[in-house]
């Protein structure tokens, strides 16, 4: 028997074996890649791997894993009446749902729901609360007309499907006016909430019946938004004024109370509008017998400098930050402005300024920007998709939101990284719950490509020439 060959080979074999375990460790010891570019050329396209190297070039964008910040509950946008009617509407309705809501790699991953309350400017039918009187001059504080019927014929089956696809998501309930009779214009566009006790009482129980309503539809409604921008009204849609003292005695007296009787577990956020007035949250949870029942502070990103969430959290990091309301629209089409803008000022630099939730305006539209109410409010909005001639685009807000919602889940944790100049490298990492590290770098340059290595855990990963005005996630 030629006991040196079969030696030989066992030998060979054994280097084979070897080699064979060297090559996949290496390959495990790298980073998925998913690219979108400045130009369109790529859109969230799957990239070759980013793999370990022993030095680094350009850049260093260094994770600590040490330092943990905020929990992060999702990203998303609103389920408007219009968003709802538009997709329920459509004959690809189960296709356009499992590819917002679905957790595949190739679906946008929504997570976190902003649903409207009733009336808005956008409206797929006419606008309506949950307890309309045919007098609304009459009054109904025992609530005995309320009833949730007209989410019935789409909004809660949109509601429904979304939960069958992805059971985990989140969903932040928000009014823009309370009924009609409720007001002191007696109308649901414009006007101020009524300040008797006896409206406060019923509008609170009005909530507690709403939350319950869900319920039994089989929908937690996980955060109330009490007002959606409670310093604005207008007379061409559906808008109302809570001042912010009258914010405070609802809250301290009629919501916070009729929760807890009601074993309400939903959780209150406030504000609801622009970085630029944040005086109003501030007065709010400068009273502790109002501060006891809120939990966040709801931002949009109309009006005043994105980092104010950031400087809100330092003066109270006990009082969760979201970011619940920002639009694309007809006045910027351009596909590497609106990139660069919404992923350096909304979904990274609102995380960074600790956001648990970012949220954006319409989940969906049609090709005329609507339906819409009225003449009010936005004319040229955009939304995250166009539904249009039986099928949908993907806009860029598609895209920009992707890079974060099909990779970092719910439960996940933001993990500090370090800084560069404003138009330098802009990145944010995270940890999700089963352990996967999930890193978005973005290059705001509109110029200069960029080079840079990802350095965690003692190790560099080296990335060569990102584009202008491009953002790349990386996932291990």
């Amino acid at each position: 028997m030629d006991y040196i060959g079969i030696i030989g080979r066992l030998l060979l074999l054994v280097n084979l074996f070897i080699a064979s375990q060297a090559f996949i460790s290496d390959n495990k010891d790298e980073y998925q890649v998913w690219l979108t570019t400045g130009d369109g050329s790529k859109k969230l396209h799957r990239e070759a791997p980013c793999r370990r190297t022993s030095h680094s070039n350009g850049y260093s964008v260094w994770v600590d894993r040490s330092k943990r910040r905020q929990f992060i509950e999702g990203f998303g946008a609103s389920l408007t009446n219009a968003a709802a009617y538009v997709i329920y509407h459509s004959p690809n309705r189960h296709t356009i749902m499992r590819d917002l809501f679905g957790k595949g790699v190739n679906d946008l991953g929504v997570s976190f729901l902003r649903l409207v309350m009733g009336a808005s400017d956008f409206q797929g039918v006419s606008p309506y609360t949950y307890d309309d009187l045919a007098n609304k001059y009459g009054r109904d504080f025992d609530l005995n007309h309320f009833n949730i019927h007209k989410d019935h014929a789409f909004v809660i089956p949109i509601l429904k499907e979304a939960k069958s696809i992805n059971p985990d998501i989140r969903i932040l309930a928000t009014p823009w006016t309370a009924p009609a009779w409720m007001k002191t214009s007696h109308n649901l566009f414009g006007g101020d909430l009524n300040g008797g006790w006896h409206y406060l009482h019923a509008y609170a129980k009005f909530f507690v019946r709403f939350i319950k309503a869900y319920q039994a539809e089989g929908i937690h409604i996980d955060y109330l938004s009490l007002q959606n921008e409670p310093l604005l009204s207008r007379n061409d849609y559906p808008t109302m004024v809570i001042n912010v003292n009258l914010m405070k005695t609802f809250i301290r007296d009629h919501v916070g109370p009729q929760f807890q009787q009601n074993n309400i577990k939903t959780k209150l956020l406030i504000y609801d509008h622009n970085w630029s007035e944040s005086w109003y949250p501030e007065q709010l949870l400068s009273d502790n017998s109002v501060k006891k029942y809120v939990s966040g502070v709801a931002w949009h990103g109309y009006e005043g400098r994105h980092d104010v969430p950031g400087a809100f959290h330092q003066r109270h990091p006990d009082i969760g930050m979201y970011f619940t309301e920002i639009s694309g629209g007809g006045w910027d089409t351009n596909f590497a402005s609106v990139l660069t803008w919404y992923t350096r000022i909304i979904f990274i630099g609102q995380t960074l300024n600790w956001a648990k939730a970012v949220d954006l305006w319409n989940l969906a539209l049609d090709d005329h920007h609507g339906p819409k109410v009225g003449v009010g409010g936005c004319k040229d909005c955009r939304g995250v998709i166009t539904v249009s001639n039986g099928w949908y685009t993907k806009n860029i807000e598609y895209y920009a939101m992707g890079h974060f919602s099909r990779f970092v889940r719910p439960g996940a944790v933001r993990l500090q990284t370090n800084t560069f100049g404003w138009d330098d490298l802009q990145s944010v990492a995270f940890v999700n719950t089963d352990g996967q590290t999930v890193i978005v770098v973005q290059n705001p340059s509109s110029s200069r490509s960029a080079s840079f290595s990802l350095d965690l855990d003692a190790k560099h990963y080296q990335y060569h020439n990102l584009p202008p005005r491009s953002v790349v996630t990386f996932v291990k």
